[in-house]
């Protein structure tokens, strides 16, 4: 007896003691397969959670490790058919290209073979309108016989191989009736050949494996495209890393795996390279081209105490970085997380999907055997009988229905990533298509999470530049709030601090001062309610700067597109009326209110809610958090608190409000999209099945009915993808500038 195989160092282990596998599974062919599996590990002591990705074929478990060991679950799915092992990005990339590469083959020898054979056929169809012997005929049907057995051995594999598989344990799929198919039409063609019968159907035989391969195909490329953003992004963060330890003597750097890598160790970023962890940076100055998380190709000039996100490229000078996320942690990885977690997700449609599909196999074989038995009981040849059924068998594969739902939920995962958002809820995207209603929190939703120098154009760029050079030697929350949003390339040298005042320098044989009014020597003045000052002064020159919450850079325009697009828009925040007030007035929002706290929010959503409206909340503070789940629908920034993310349907990356509009015109397309489909897979079915049991469908008609239908419902779905986005993980900002990284917080997974 085999001995269980020990996958326990490819075990995680979450906040609350739980250990989770990911598993890379092989064998899958539908959607009914997904259910055989989860229900499989669901059956088994001490598993929690079972989760397979239709999309990537990765199975995540969550289970109790006191109660079964992590050999059990492959075992288990090997048990009902499935090969299962750890999931590694490259092992399974690898194993993925070799069966893209087999489904090309195959599809390639099919279609050569039917080019062949429908050549003869068509010589056959109209030599019989003629004068063709006899002779003739059947040696076109022996040259057709002998270009389609090999073909069809050769080109069936993907589906005889799972076919069998699924009868092996028992069970019935997709690929079963496809096989049976095949195998019937080319069993009744050699015997009519056999017997010189007029017709042979070799030509239906190799048209239904080349239209099912061809439709294959275009599912794994679109598949393999979607699910290529995550894998490309786990691939930035580089190999290895220079890291600082320790010696006997001095510090010395050595290089040790990106995997090794832990928060609080500090690492050398030479020039050129990747930024292998997010981390602060603690010595030097640099341009960090940060194309792969803002999309800003134009390199962004930090120095001490800015952050540096795994996967930017450090272009200029070295810098030595204080790692705060590492290993599975960063941001990068935690993006990676969501998009898989946004493929994975099942909506009410997909469910619909998953259990007609499971039912329709069985449907499929009795109804096939059902016609044939009435023909014969209506006196028809055995022969005869036969022909309708293998129709009705071909016709009836549950082909369109099972890609219906899965084809646009895989096409939708890479429209929200192209559009910086992610999905963390199964029905997120179902209801996101629903909603008829928003209700905006202003503080870090409208308005950006960190405080900018509100009047930076009014300010000499020279002066402000000093400004926020200094800011960088200050603790003082405005000074810090200036030099991020400034972002001055590195900080003035002997700067000293006067706490509770300002910080000066010296500067060009003089004095350069930053703090408040008293300190720089200069008449302030009260500023705005809504804004802080802090004055800057070289010589006699000097300027007030104003610190406040901004507006996100296209706020006003999404608002009032939101608004044309018919749907109710409403402000709801904690903040003073008097500061909600200026920021409705601007984005042209008439029914606001300032002031709520959380059961107010939740008071006016149940209202809306009361009156018919299907709300969507997009919120980021921790008051929002019970605002989020009595929604119908949510929204987050990617900066909100960890509870309120973990409310939230989908969250969204960068500086603008672009997402949210993306998130509702991509939810509305793919639910059409995806009863579109559905409509079309039983709109195909209602008309083919009647047309296969009455004798009017031949069996190359059945074929290309059958087929034709998998392809459309797969064109229909690529219809989602629309003007392409660069895949980029922040979008730009107004002036076309990058967006920069998003402050770093923990993403619900």
């Amino acid at each position: 007896m085999a001995a269980t195989p020990d996958y326990s160092h490819f075990v995680k282990t979450d906040k609350e003691g739980r250990s989770r596998l990911d598993l890379a599974i092989d064998g899958i062919t539908c959607a009914a397969c997904l259910d055989d599996i989860e229900t499989a590990m669901k059956r088994l002591p001490g598993v929690i959670l079972a989760r397979l990705n239709l999309t990537s074929h990765r199975l995540a478990v969550t289970f109790d490790a006191a109660r079964i060991d992590s050999g059990a679950l492959t075992g288990a799915l090997e048990a009902i058919g499935y090969r299962a092992y750890p999931f590694e990005q490259r092992k399974v990339e690898a194993d993925e290209a070799a069966r893209f590469s087999l489904l090309l083959k195959c599809l390639g020898v099919a279609v050569f073979a039917a080019m062949n054979i429908m050549l003869l056929s068509i010589s056959v169809w109209s030599g019989e309108a003629e004068s063709m012997t006899p002779e003739t005929r059947d040696f076109f049907h022996l040259l057709s016989a002998l270009i389609a057995l090999p073909a069809a051995a050769y080109a069936g594999q993907p589906f005889y191989i799972s076919a069998w598989t699924a009868l092996r344990q028992g069970r019935l799929n997709m690929d079963v009736p496809i096989t049976i198919g095949v195998f019937l039409a080319l069993a009744l063609s050699v015997y009519e050949t056999e017997h010189h019968a007029l017709h042979a159907y070799f030509d239906s035989a190799i048209m239904l494996l080349t239209f099912l391969l061809a439709g294959r195909v275009m599912d794994q490329a679109m598949r393999r495209k979607t699910r290529a953003a995550a894998g490309n992004l786990a691939a930035l963060k580089g190999e290895n890393a220079l890291r600082f330890e320790s010696g006997a003597e001095e510090e010395k750097l050595v290089l040790v795996p990106v995997a090794a890598l832990a928060a609080g160790d500090r690492v050398l970023v030479r020039a050129g390279e990747r930024i292998p962890a997010d981390g602060e940076i603690e010595q030097g100055s640099s341009a960090l081209d940060e194309s792969a998380i803002t999309g800003e190709t134009t390199g962004k000039k930090v120095g001490v105490g800015d952050m540096a996100y795994a996967g930017s490229i450090n272009a200029e000078g070295a810098l030595t970085l204080r790692v705060t996320a590492a290993g599975h942690a960063a941001l990068i990885d935690e993006a990676a997380r969501l998009i898989e977690a946004a493929s994975a997700a099942r909506s009410r449609y997909m469910r619909l999907s998953d259990r007609v599909s499971r039912l329709y196999a069985p449907a499929v074989h009795l109804t096939a055997l059902a016609t044939g038995l009435v023909w014969l009981a209506l006196g028809a040849s055995a022969h005869d009988a036969l022909v309708t059924a293998i129709s009705v068998l071909i016709i009836t594969c549950p082909c369109a229905l099972a890609l219906a739902v899965p084809t646009v939920q895989a096409m939708a995962s890479g429209a929200f990533f192209r559009s910086s958002l992610f999905l963390n809820d199964a029905t997120g995207l179902e209801k996101l298509g629903e909603v008829d209603a928003i209700v905006f929190d202003k503080t870090g939703t409208l308005t950006l999470p960190e405080p900018r120098v509100a009047n930076a154009q009014e300010i000499a760029p020279d002066l402000l530049e000093l400004a926020a050079r200094l800011a960088r030697s200050s603790h003082h929350p405005l000074a810090l709030a200036l030099a991020r949003s400034v972002g001055a390339s590195a900080p003035l040298p002997d700067a000293r601090e006067t706490p509770g005042q300002g910080v000066a320098a010296p500067f060009d044989d003089g004095e350069v001062r930053l703090g408040s009014a008293a300190f720089c020597g200069v008449e302030g003045g009260a500023g705005p309610d809504e804004a802080s000052s802090i004055f800057v002064r070289k010589g006699e020159r000097w300027a007030r700067m104003l610190i406040r919450q901004t507006l996100r850079p296209d706020a006003a325009e999404v608002v009032a597109g939101l608004r044309k697009k018919k749907f109710k828009i409403f402000i709801l925040s904690g903040d003073r009326p008097e500061a909600v007030a200026p920021i409705a007035a601007h984005l042209g929002v008439t029914d606001w209110r300032g002031g709520q706290k959380p059961a107010d929010k939740i008071a006016f959503i149940e209202d809306l809610k009361a009156q018919g409206a299907r709300v969507l909340m997009v919120g980021d503070g921790l008051n929002d958090a019970p605002a989020l789940a009595a929604a119908y629908a949510s929204l987050s920034p990617i900066d909100a608190v960890h509870l309120t993310q973990t409310q939230a349907d989908a969250v969204f990356l960068g500086e603008r409000l672009a997402p949210v509009a993306a998130a509702l015109e991509i939810a509305r397309r793919a639910r059409a999209l995806m009863r579109q489909n559905l409509a079309l897979a039983i709109g195909y079915n209602t008309i083919a099945v009647p047309v296969a049991m009455s004798g009017h469908a031949s069996p190359l008609f059945a074929a290309l009915a059958m087929s034709g239908s998998s392809i459309l419902v797969t064109i229909n779905a690529l219809r989602l993808r629309g003007p392409g986005k660069s895949a980029n993980l922040a979008p730009k900002d107004a002036k076309g500038e990058g967006a920069g990284a998003p402050r770093l917080s923990r993403l619900a997974s």
